[in-house]
């Protein structure tokens, strides 16, 4: 019964570590796009490619 327990709370354990790994990911991608959009200008026909 005591290794039920425990590889219940692995478990848990691991998917807690998961979600915060998710957190973390989605946090600096959000970090990046606010870089991204402060770096491109406002107007997409300033763009020189767009020409």
């Amino acid at each position: 019964m005591v290794y039920l327990l425990v590889a219940y709370l692995v478990l848990w354990g691991m998917t807690f570590g998961y979600i915060l790994a998710l957190a973390n990911r989605s946090r600096k991608l959000e970090r990046d796009l606010e870089l991204l959009a402060r770096k491109l200008p406002e107007h997409p026909a300033e763009h020189p490619a767009e020409r």
